[in-house]
């Protein structure tokens, strides 16, 4: 089942965009286009992908007039070829003017990252790996740049610092600056403040660092930046005793490699940091 965000969460941040993008009002349309005048537009693809960004959509298009019906004939997490028309919206055509470039600068970032995740996902079907995303994402877009790696078939990792605890290399710099040389007396200090309910996962770049996070009380270990032998030897050391996480140079040439070595998790900051927005047009129906 595909969990959507919130309707009350949508709406602030689609408020927020259109705000942005005219906080007079759209001067070329009012000034150049009759406001009697309707229009029938679809939202077409120039390129193959799967689609995420309907409910944003909708939304950047209703909020501006409620007048605007916009209707989807593909919907989230399903995939589309070029030219496949996703979907068709009608109504004043200010309105819809106004509303075009954020209505499409979600859907297209959107479904840019639906669509990066869902060829990770196939790269590793087979193996036991899941792709999940990172906390690397576009400052106040977080909420529905998760929901796309959902619709491309991945997970989610924590959504926020408050969610779980992760311990980081900076967290061990830090602990060491202090005097702190005993890193598994440390976590089980920390284990023992927290509610039983929170998972902790301490991030490694070392073999040798391995026994001292287990004897911690790590429930996920995370192998920043290991090469695919030493994943392979981690996990046979492992063992069990917590869940795995390869992340750190994870490329789509080299995911498959990656899930062999039998890690539970691979996190992947690019489908969120460095994704390429899809090509998305509105184009005009001739009337």
């Amino acid at each position: 089942m595909l969990i959507r965000p919130g309707h009350d969460a949508i709406h602030r941040l689609v408020r927020m965009a259109l705000d942005e993008d005219a906080p007079w009002g759209d001067v070329t349309s009012q000034t150049l286009i009759a406001a009697s005048m309707r229009v029938t537009a679809q939202l077409v693809a120039r390129e193959p992908g799967v689609l995420s960004g309907e409910d944003v959509f909708i939304a950047a298009m209703s909020l501006t007039d409620p007048a605007i019906s916009t209707r989807f004939v593909v919907h989230d997490a399903e995939t589309f070829s070029e030219g496949t028309v996703l979907a068709t919206i009608e109504g004043p055509a200010q309105a819809v003017l106004q509303a075009e470039r954020v209505g499409l600068n979600f859907v297209q970032r959107m479904s840019g990252i639906a669509t990066l995740t869902a060829q990770y996902v196939a790269a590793v079907a087979g193996t036991r790996a899941r792709i999940v995303d990172t906390r690397k994402t576009t400052p106040g877009l977080r909420l529905v740049e998760r929901y796309a790696v959902r619709c491309g078939g991945g997970h989610n990792h924590r959504y926020s610092l408050s969610d779980a605890v992760m311990v980081k290399d900076n967290h061990l710099a830090m602990l060491a600056a202090d005097g702190v040389s005993n890193v598994t007396e440390a976590l089980q200090s920390m284990r023992a403040r927290l509610s039983h309910t929170t998972h902790v996962e301490v991030e490694v770049d070392r073999p040798e660092q391995i026994e001292a996070v287990l004897a911690g009380g790590a429930d996920t270990i995370l192998l920043d930046n290991f090469s695919t032998a030493q994943l392979a030897s981690a996990v046979a050391q492992i063992a069990g005793r917590a869940l795995v996480e390869a992340s750190g140079g994870i490329t789509l040439a080299r995911v498959h490699e990656v899930a062999e070595t039998g890690v539970d998790i691979i996190s992947v900051g690019a489908l969120t940091h460095s994704v390429r927005s899809l090509d998305l047009g509105l184009d005009i129906v001739p009337q």
